[in-house]
């Protein structure tokens, strides 16, 4: 089992930038593809990104490419999301997620654990 945990959300006007962390915790020594899900109210869960377990890979929704980036630290069983330029539009909860595979997946139903969310507010 793996628990994971958000943290970083909040409120931030249009423009701003935010950093959530996402720290893992429990059987870390498997190898885990990291991922970030956001979900509005009345809205789906969406993708947002994902890196494989090596960072060799990142992948992003095209709503927030270049704008939002995705690393980890292995070392520190960490990964990140820094959002820059952000919108009214990227309110919701963002959900840290992990797949027990080496690469990320743009699918919810692929991943295998997921964090309780933090709620991140934009305010315009």
């Amino acid at each position: 089992q793996v628990q994971l945990v958000e943290s970083g959300g909040g409120l931030v006007q249009a423009g701003g930038s935010l950093r959530l962390s996402c720290a893992a915790s429990g059987r870390t020594d498997r190898s885990y593809a990291m991922g970030w899900f956001r979900q509005a109210p009345g809205k789906e869960r969406e993708f947002v990104a994902t890196i494989s377990w090596n960072c060799g890979s990142t992948y992003y929704a095209a709503s927030v490419k270049g704008r939002f980036t995705i690393s980890r630290d292995n070392a520190k069983n960490t990964v990140y999301l820094q959002m820059n330029s952000l919108k009214p539009e990227d309110t919701a909860s963002y959900y840290c997620t992990a797949r027990r595979a080496l690469s990320g997946s743009y699918y919810a139903q692929e991943y295998d654990y997921w964090g309780q969310g933090t709620q991140v507010t934009v305010s315009s």
